[in-house]
């Protein structure tokens, strides 16, 4: 593992950097490296391989960028870089971020190849012999198929959420990419976690590579009150009413599956609620489409995998409820971070049945205890229905309006009932 002092580099400026470069960090504010940054540019300038564990948020992108950029700024040849990221939302947010250092500079042409949109928009860019190319793993082992991307000339290789793109099944992509690129290489790969998995593709495709880890606790907002609902499979569509007849605002509800995120959004709209699904299934512009109708407020809910759950920053986002457990707790966090954006409060629901009983160990700490704020105090929301009217709900379903704010309400204790 290589250690680098916090604070041993104190701004961008005191790394041998190519003078374009350094006038676009300082055009955007970038001025003082984060940890992970300090400890990986230096190396990756070098030339070295790179196996580093880092968290989203710890300016992992600039990490990797500034030396890739650096690199093909000094070497006016033919070389170029793969980025290969695990979905379309973060190879447009990784894009964002290289465009902006770029900004001074033309004469280094970017390629975005993710599914979903149209295939001669990207045959258009490959055209003009893009130097950095990102993409998702399927794109862009279609457009090596097809040749239409040629991998023999790529000399620095990142693969950026490693874990995340082999828990949604790339890894043979992956793999099938590999067999493309020149065997001589710069790799620079970054996870969150080191599975076995991910240490055994590392051992395989870097070359004695640098071990960079830095420490980054995932926390949660303070400004994010937290509340568990139990309840059962059979009755968990009927408590959900039951929460968005209190909750004033837009709302995001996380699911498990694709076909699940359909069918709750479309169980909703026949309830007459105002909700859209996202998932990494639908094309390209109909995600934006939902993404941007959700931002107006032209769509009050929005059904998503956890497809939304990264790189999508969506203000004024009021509520996050977790329909469906999540896998771990980074993707908890992840989920919830949707909401209390910008200093503003958000709220997050999780709904808990007996079947999630296996999944709670994830969500906790080594002592067992659920590891994100379990005093928080509610506040008591308004009951202003703006989802449903009040005479539909009752007709539907029933019953009276409950305030689950008020009085004794379940929110996140420090041991879990032994309710299951």
């Amino acid at each position: 593992m290589v250690e680098v002092l916090n604070g041993a580099v104190s701004s961008f400026h005191e790394i041998d950097l190519p003078v374009l470069l350094k006038q676009a960090l300082d055009k955007h504010n970038f001025f003082i490296p984060t940890p992970i940054q300090t400890q990986v540019i230096p190396l990756a300038l070098q030339g070295k391989d790179i196996l580093g564990s880092a968290q989203t948020g710890t300016g992992k992108t600039l990490a990797f960028a500034v030396p890739l950029v650096a690199k093909l700024l000094d070497e006016p040849n033919a070389s170029s870089a793969l980025i290969i990221v695990p979905t379309r939302e973060l190879a447009q947010q990784v894009t964002n971020e290289i465009r902006k250092i770029l900004s001074q500079n033309f004469l280094l042409k970017i390629a975005l190849l993710i599914g979903g949109e149209p295939i001669f928009k990207q045959l258009n860019q490959l055209q003009k012999k893009p130097r950095v190319v990102i993409g998702t793993p399927g794109r862009i082992i279609d457009h090596i198929e097809r040749k239409t991307l040629m991998a023999h000339n790529v000399s620095t290789l990142v693969l950026d959420e490693t874990d995340h793109m082999f828990d949604m099944g790339f890894g043979i992509q992956i793999k099938e990419i590999m067999k493309y690129l020149p065997k001589i290489r710069q790799t620079l790969m970054f996870s969150a976690t080191l599975p076995d998995d991910i240490v055994k593709l590392a051992e395989k495709y870097l070359n004695q590579p640098e071990r960079v880890f830095v420490e980054h606790e995932v926390t949660t907002s303070t400004k994010i009150k937290q509340e568990i609902v139990y309840t059962t499979e059979s009755e968990k569509y009927g408590k959900l009413i039951t929460q968005l007849s209190h909750r004033v605002g837009s709302i995001i509800i996380f699911v498990k599956t694709k076909q699940g995120a359909d069918q709750l959004a479309y169980k909703l709209g026949k309830d007459n609620y105002s909700a859209l699904a996202i998932h990494g299934d639908l094309k390209q512009h109909k995600r934006e489409r939902v993404i941007n109708s959700f931002r107006r407020g032209c769509n009050q809910i929005m059904v998503a995998t956890n497809v939304a759950s990264r790189g999508l920053d969506i203000p004024r986002t009021q509520h996050v409820i977790n329909y469906d457990a999540p896998q771990s707790q980074v993707d908890y966090i992840h989920r919830i971070g949707r909401t209390a954006r910008a200093g503003a409060e958000g709220y997050a629901l999780f709904f808990i049945t007996p079947q999630d009983k296996r999944r709670l160990p994830a969500l906790t700490d080594k002592k067992g205890e659920l590891n994100f704020d379990c005093n928080v105090k509610f506040k008591k929301l308004g009951s202003k229905k703006i989802f449903k009217k009040p005479s539909a709900l009752k007709t539907k379903h029933g019953r009276k309006k409950i305030n689950t704010f008020k009085g004794k309400s379940r929110a996140l204790e420090k041991v879990l009932p032994s309710i299951f």
